[in-house]
């Protein structure tokens, strides 16, 4: 049922945001919140390093496949501060990163954050899962993508960034 209402919550905002500009062109505010219930916003987003934000559920294969390659190709992400982003519960998030992301585990640059309010969606404006967000130093958009076989273009581009 919660799968339901998640996909039902995320269409009408798709719907709705046919009608707007796209994915945001400037990291928005927002609050999010860590696994372990502290609030997360802008202020703590990591400076002077290009932002990668990753909207995933647990259950989409997209998302499944997008996270896998992130773990399995984690040395060119590694320059990035990696936020992911789900409306998942914590025990959902846990048993997906095990199985998923065992590399991203404790890693420095890698922060999970839920949205239990939805901004994610209305704010950041992600057309459909998985949906990946390369924002500069600068907080500007970079790349956006919602094709996790295009991943290797996210680290290309980080790649030829930080060089």
């Amino acid at each position: 049922m919660k799968c339901i209402v998640k996909t039902v919550v995320l269409l009408l905002l798709v719907s709705g945001n046919l009608l707007a500009q796209g994915p945001a062109k400037k990291i928005p505010d927002f609050s999010f919140s860590r696994l372990n219930k502290n609030s997360f916003a802008n202020k703590d987003l990591e400076q002077g390093k290009m932002l990668f934000f990753v909207f995933f559920d647990a259950g989409c294969d997209h998302c499944q496949h997008a996270i896998q390659y992130i773990s399995q190709h984690y040395q060119e992400f590694k320059k990035t501060a990696i936020y992911l982003i789900t409306l998942d519960s914590q025990d959902a998030i846990t048993r997906f990163m095990a199985k998923y992301a065992s590399n991203l585990k404790d890693k420095k640059n890698v922060t999970l954050l839920q949205d239990p309010q939805y901004e994610f969606m209305r704010k950041f404006r992600p057309l459909k899962y998985p949906s990946m967000f390369l924002y500069s130093v600068k907080k500007e958009l970079i790349m956006y993508d919602d094709n996790e076989q295009n991943l290797f273009k996210f680290s290309q581009q980080i790649n030829n960034a930080v060089k």
